[in-house]
């Protein structure tokens, strides 16, 4: 994910304070400078980094710090507070017009930003939220935009709305706003065309749009990856047309997210969300505070929880419980947990939410990969070996392992795996009660 680079030398930073009793003036510059090189490197903004540098240093010279029985935690405290303020301080949601009146969201953006899929992927999200959303395809230009489109919205459960590339966007818009009103729709999301890089023609028709539809949120979708010219993008983009809020794609990336710790400072407009992967589900709503903490290497436990609730199906967990207790765990109930592990992103993502866990899992790598083979070698098993693990003799072994395309070694070590993680979660579920979790050790589930 971005940001591990800077979590890494921040959290380095914050040992070395830790480890000491009392802070002089000269250990919290000499720290401060640390944060100031990380930052740049991560490609915060210079100006950003120098005004957080500055307030930061002005609050942890104080006297409450330097009187502090913890010091170093004191210092880290105020970087925690000052990262939150720097990207918001609160979250911002997008407005939507009371009942039955129609909502209008144009997304703008360079080509290439993810802005068609990222428009698809924040319809799923109204619509989970009881919105009736339209997609308008007004981008024209890129023949393969409008497919796309209709493609993605397909996959949502979606309209779109299309006149073909042979109309203007705003005609298009206009007829996309009639379109909604007559088929009892609330929220109209228009996909405008993006260019290679910023040009007077693209930003004469958004402003045609905004002249002739009343538009009442404007959202700048910027690639994160593209460091700080993506703050250049939104910068542009803020002063030329107006944008009410941001969302970052390719968070996920092997990038060094300085967008994220600048955007905010230098348009005054907010991340409303961030796109974590090609999914169309991977777009989550941006929290300056848990953000700062995953930066910060605190973890996210929060996020991980709504993951988990919102991929929760309460009648399997029932059942999943009612079979632990009567040891009737089997690869059906395995190939489950697989399932729900990779919907929640994977086991690196959910390790690194993990409180605690960022520092520890610097050099561990879990492939996720991996999870396909274990899936390929349960589906490769008959109905009755997958729910009676115990029928698993060499011969059939053998079967399956040709049915997956793997060496028998690899199904013995699977099925080793079951065993050991149905032993695990036995003895978990029975040490759950009104004295909560006994203190133990325990490998994760799956062999890691």
């Amino acid at each position: 994910m971005a940001f591990d680079s800077l979590s890494e030398k921040l959290q380095n930073v914050f040992k070395n304070l830790r480890g000491k009793g009392r802070l002089s003036e000269a250990d919290v510059a000499t720290a401060l400078k640390e944060v100031k090189m990380a930052l740049l490197e991560a490609d915060v903004n210079f100006k950003v980094v120098k005004n957080f540098i500055k307030t930061v240093q002005e609050r942890a010279v104080g006297q409450d710090v330097m009187s502090s029985l913890t010091p170093g935690q004191m210092v880290i405290k105020i970087v925690n507070e000052e990262m939150v303020n720097l990207m918001g301080s609160e979250t911002t949601e997008i407005v939507f017009k009371p009942g039955n009146e129609i909502t209008v969201i144009m997304m703008c953006g360079l080509q290439g930003a993810g802005k068609t899929t990222t428009t698809a992927k924040l319809a799923g999200k109204f619509k989970a939220k009881g919105k009736r959303p339209l997609l308008a395809a007004c981008d024209i230009y890129r023949p393969a935009a409008i497919e796309q489109l209709k493609i993605n919205g397909d996959k949502q459960g979606v309209p779109v709305f299309s006149m073909g590339d042979k109309h203007k966007p705003v005609n298009i818009a206009k007829a996309a706003l009639e379109h909604a009103k007559s088929n009892n729709l609330n929220v109209v999301i228009l996909d405008t065309a993006g260019r290679l890089h910023i040009d007077e023609d693209m930003m004469n028709e958004l402003i045609e749009i905004k002249e002739n539809i009343e538009v009442h949120q404007t959202i700048l979708v910027v690639d994160s990856m593209t460091g700080q010219d993506a703050v250049n993008v939104a910068e542009n983009f803020q002063n030329k047309i107006g944008i009410d809020g941001v969302i970052l794609t390719k968070l996920d990336g092997d990038t060094r997210g300085g967008a994220a710790l600048s955007i905010r400072a230098v348009t005054g407009r907010p991340i409303l969300y961030a796109g974590m992967g090609e999914k169309l589900s991977d777009l989550e709503q941006f929290f300056p505070d848990r953000m700062a903490s995953r930066i910060l290497g605190m973890g996210d436990i929060l996020t991980l929880i709504d993951k988990a609730q919102a991929d929760f199906d309460e009648e399997k967990a029932k059942q999943l419980e009612k079979k632990l207790k009567k040891a009737e765990f089997d690869f059906n109930d395995y190939l489950d947990q697989l399932q729900q592990i990779k919907k929640m992103g994977g086991i690196n993502d959910i390790l690194k939410m993990m409180p605690g866990m960022g520092s520890q899992l610097k050099d561990v790598e879990v492939d996720d990969n991996a999870f396909n083979g274990v899936e390929a070698i349960i589906y490769s098993m008959t109905k009755a070996e997958r729910a009676n693990p115990d029928i698993l003799n060499p011969s059939r072994k053998k079967r399956i392992a040709q049915g997956a395309g793997v060496d028998i070694s690899e199904v013995n070590k699977i099925v080793k795996q079951f065993d050991q993680t149905k032993k695990m979660m036995k003895q978990m579920s029975g040490m759950m009660g009104s004295k909560g979790m006994k203190k133990g050790k325990f490998k994760l589930p799956f062999g890691f």
